[in-house]
């Protein structure tokens, strides 16, 4: 049934006022790249052409044989899987994006990076299409509360708003406050991290499969502890890493 030629005219007039709003607010308070902060189009888009460019995806999510993440924890955890968004280098996009969740609490980079991962991991549901729970890595709550947040929680927020796996931040604490990880060796960093995590099973509710997430897995010596943490409680749970970057 076609509508009355005032109801269109209407129409049409509302979706004008619409862009016009839009377009105003646009010109008042511009979108902003993620990343490098210039200005974007009037646009969906959260991160701009070149930043956009620069990004070295891993697509972990295509391999059939393992990774490099996957041969990290070979002989050391036993992972059901594991995947990073992002190769890490220094002196690229990827570590300006860390940098900037990191220490410039950019909430909305680590929410987009997050849901990005979602993205990829829902490609694949064999691996990771029975994950229960994400598992932020924690910070001591004196770190946490010196910098406002955990940047872990931030990614694991924008996994589970595209995947719907619930975030669980009560699971795992860490009960002292460790040295920066940034200039340790590998065992110098396992010495650090071993016995700092304290688990909270009757925060689980029979969980089956847990993945944690971290921010940047390098040595992989905080995850490792997490992780032979929870197997000393829960000897018989699944468990995964999913991280935004990881080195290659």
């Amino acid at each position: 049934m076609q509508q009355p030629f005032h109801t269109t005219i209407l129409q049409k007039s509302k979706f004008k006022v619409i862009k016009w709003k839009n377009d105003l607010l646009h010109l008042l308070y511009p979108d902003m790249c993620l990343i490098c902060s210039q200005e974007l189009p009037n646009s969906e888009v959260q991160l701009c052409h070149l930043c956009e460019h620069s990004l070295r995806y891993t697509y972990y999510e295509t391999f059939q044989d393992a990774s490099s993440l996957d041969k990290l924890f070979w002989g050391r955890v036993d992972l059901e899987s594991t995947f990073a968004l992002l190769h890490f280098e220094k002196q690229t996009s990827t570590q300006e994006i860390l940098h900037q969740i990191k220490y410039k609490n950019k909430s909305k980079l680590a929410a987009e990076m997050g849901r990005r991962i979602g993205q990829k991991i829902q490609l694949d549901q064999n691996r990771f299409g029975g994950i229960d729970a994400l598992i932020p890595v924690p910070m001591h709550p004196k770190k946490q509360y010196l910098r406002g947040y955990n940047q872990s929680e931030l990614i694991a927020e924008g996994i589970s708003k595209t995947t719907g796996i619930p975030v669980n931040k009560s699971f795992i604490s860490k009960k002292s406050n460790t040295e920066s990880q940034t200039k340790k060796g590998r065992f110098l960093r396992w010495d650090n991290v071993s016995e700092v995590f304290e688990i909270n099973t009757s925060k689980m509710n029979d969980a089956k499969h847990l993945a944690i997430i971290d921010d940047v897995v390098t040595t992989g010596a905080t995850i490792e502890a997490c992780i032979l943490k929870i197997r000393n409680e829960l000897p018989n749970i699944k468990i995964s890493i999913i991280s935004l970057a990881a080195t290659k």
